[in-house]
């Protein structure tokens, strides 16, 4: 069992940068991948990055380049720093684990979700 709890959002004007963290509880915590993933109203749950337990990333076209997914095995927390926002990228954002290798970006084989901090970014 895995227990995440996101902190970090708020509001930012455009251009500016943001970073979130989800801290994680639970023995099984440094031998699952993490994600974050983002859902704005009326649209679905998108994935935006993922980090395994060595460190390799996969990012989400739009964020590529912008966001950088980092996670601390010690401190059990998981961070997202985001960059360069646009207002497209406000969001709910959703702190993720599952078991296994598989940098997926699809929310489907995600067992653990965190309840989510707001980003809001403004033009």
């Amino acid at each position: 069992q895995v227990r995440l709890v996101e902190s970090g959002g708020g509001s930012v004007q455009s251009g500016g940068s943001r970073r979130l963290s989800c801290a994680a509880s639970g023995h099984t915590y440094s031998s699952t991948c993490m994600a974050w993933f983002r859902q704005a109203p009326g649209k679905e749950r998108e994935g935006v990055a993922v980090i395994d337990c060595d460190g390799r990333a996969s990012y989400a076209d739009s964020v590529k380049g912008r966001f950088t997914i980092s996670r601390d095995n010690v401190k059990n927390t998981l961070y997202l720093q985001m960059n360069s926002l646009k207002p497209e990228d406000t969001a709910m954002y959703y702190c993720a684990a599952k078991h296994g290798w598989l940098l997926d970006l699809s929310p489907l084989p995600y067992s653990y979700w965190g309840q989510g901090t707001q980003v809001t970014v403004s033009s």
